[in-house]
């Protein structure tokens, strides 16, 4: 199959093809299956993970009441970052997304960089995710094997990425409305019980917020990596879009409504968390903090429900993760970045790329068994830190594409971001004072070190290439 990819130059997107998912030589590429209410949902649903359901006890244990401003802080840099993906992914809709922009803006080694950390991020993600949702029901199912689980499940969204685009987009589109069902109403009562309206419960007012920084500006530090690292998975909805029916009103669409779906899921929630239940309660981070709310608010079987939401957030995210990997290592291949048999499509769907997404999943998996102490430690520590790298491509292409939109074709620029270039140079100063926050925690270093390490490994093969490509 040949590249599709220009030589590295100040001029490649006028010199060659755009870069991103073009079809292959025998005209096969991917489709355009999924409809406006599927990308809707998906990106209103995208920003509900796991991480926010569960993770978030620990950011609240560390960093009391200002856990609120932790988040509020990370969110509106995630705000920013998204402006400037749904800026470029608006003009140049790609499956390839981030990858393809920083390319087309950077160089071939930059695409190559951003694509391969974050192919190994999501496919990483797909087995801790497994893993994860296999706990969940082995303790409804005592007895069963954990691995087993995971391997059903791994087959269920494997075969589900292999049939359609459409298929995913549907099991996306109920699972996210789950997830919103279920959060909507948990904010629902939480304001009722706030309020005092709420029947067999008492408004604790603001006793639980007196102390709002308990643990002081390291706690808030803590805090605010924990909530950096939840809003992970909202780049899905800019891949997605290449293979929706409308991708320039799709990501439009969706960026401009990442401002209030991130304050009242993430923002909001915390708020009300902390407000219902004592920051310091054993609780909130043994049965983690909607558990604790709900049992706060006398509602029978909280545990067991959120086990239901957080067992349905885990596999969405399974779904979207082999869906989003598959895509990137598709889009990289069509750009002569990887393995050709990975660019095969069929039906619509690069089917090798899915299965090889869904095989190392399975691989992170099977390494949390045999080598939990070292290899499967390692890997999590790789990975520790990629969105942030990505989010600096995203900040860099941003800036040197928005010149050359506004120059050669400024009717592309339906998103625009806000306030440029200032608010994306206050977004990358904003990525570099979390580097530096994570250079001095002790539990986050080693993630920062070896995700730099895999960063600078991967930018030297991609440079490499870049060079003999060019020479060619």
């Amino acid at each position: 199959m040949p590249s599709t990819s220009p030589k590295p130059s100040a001029t490649a997107d006028q010199a060659a093809p755009p870069v991103g998912t073009p079809p292959q030589a025998d005209g096969v590429s991917l489709s355009h299956g999924l409809k406006q209410r599927h990308l809707s949902m998906i990106a209103l649903g995208g920003v509900i993970g796991a991480g926010l359901f569960v993770g978030s006890g620990a950011g609240i244990a560390a960093a009391g009441p200002s856990i609120v401003l932790a988040y509020t802080l990370s969110g509106l840099l995630v705000m920013l970052v998204m402006r400037m993906l749904g800026e470029m992914s608006a003009a140049y809709p790609s499956s390839g997304s981030f990858s393809a922009h920083a390319e087309r803006a950077i160089g071939p080694w930059a695409g190559f960089t951003a694509g391969w950390s974050f192919w190994v991020l999501l496919c990483t993600a797909v087995g801790l995710e497994g893993i994860g949702a296999a706990k969940i029901v082995t303790g409804w199912l005592p007895g069963t094997p954990e691995w087993a689980w995971v391997a059903l499940f791994m087959v269920v969204f494997c075969g589900t990425n292999l049939a359609a685009v459409k298929n995913f987009g549907e099991f996306e589109f109920w699972f996210a409305a789950l997830k919103v069902g279920a959060i909507t109403l948990f904010l629902g009562l939480g304001v009722l019980a706030i309020a005092g309206v709420l029947p067999g419960t008492d408004s604790p007012g603001a006793s639980h917020l007196t102390d709002f920084l308990p643990n002081g500006g390291e706690g808030l530090v803590i805090g605010l990596l924990a909530s950096v690292f939840a809003y992970g998975g909202l780049e899905t909805v800019t891949i997605a879009a290449a293979e929706s029916e409308n991708p320039v009103k799709g990501v439009a669409s969706a960026v401009r409504t990442a401002m209030w779906r991130i304050a009242l899921f993430y923002i909001g929630s915390m708020a009300v968390i902390v407000t219902l239940v004592p920051w310091d309660a054993p609780e909130v981070v043994e049965a983690g903090p909607y558990v604790a709310a709900l049992d706060r608010l006398g509602i029978p079987g909280a545990d067991q429900l959120m086990n239901v939401v957080v067992l349905v957030a885990l596999l969405s995210a399974m779904n979207a993760n082999i869906y989003g990997a598959s895509r990137i290592g598709y889009s990289l291949v069509q750009r002569g970045q990887g393995p050709k048999a990975l660019g095969r499509v069929s039906g619509g769907v690069p089917r090798i790329a899915v299965l090889a997404s869904s095989v190392f999943g399975f691989l992170c998996v099977l390494l949390s068994y045999w080598r939990p102490d070292d290899v499967f430690a390692w890997l999590l520590n790789m990975i520790g830190a990629v969105i942030l790298v990505v989010w600096i491509f995203i900040a860099v292409s941003q800036l040197r594409l928005r010149r050359r939109l506004e120059r050669e074709a400024p009717e592309k620029l339906v998103v625009r971001m806000w306030a440029f270039p200032w608010l994306t140079w206050v977004a990358l100063a904003g990525m570099a004072a979390i580097f530096v926050l994570m250079a001095r925690e002790p539990d986050t270093r080693v993630q920062l070190y070896s995700t730099g390490a895999m960063t600078l490994i991967l930018a030297a093969i991609g440079y490499a290439w870049q060079r003999a490509r060019a020479r060619t």
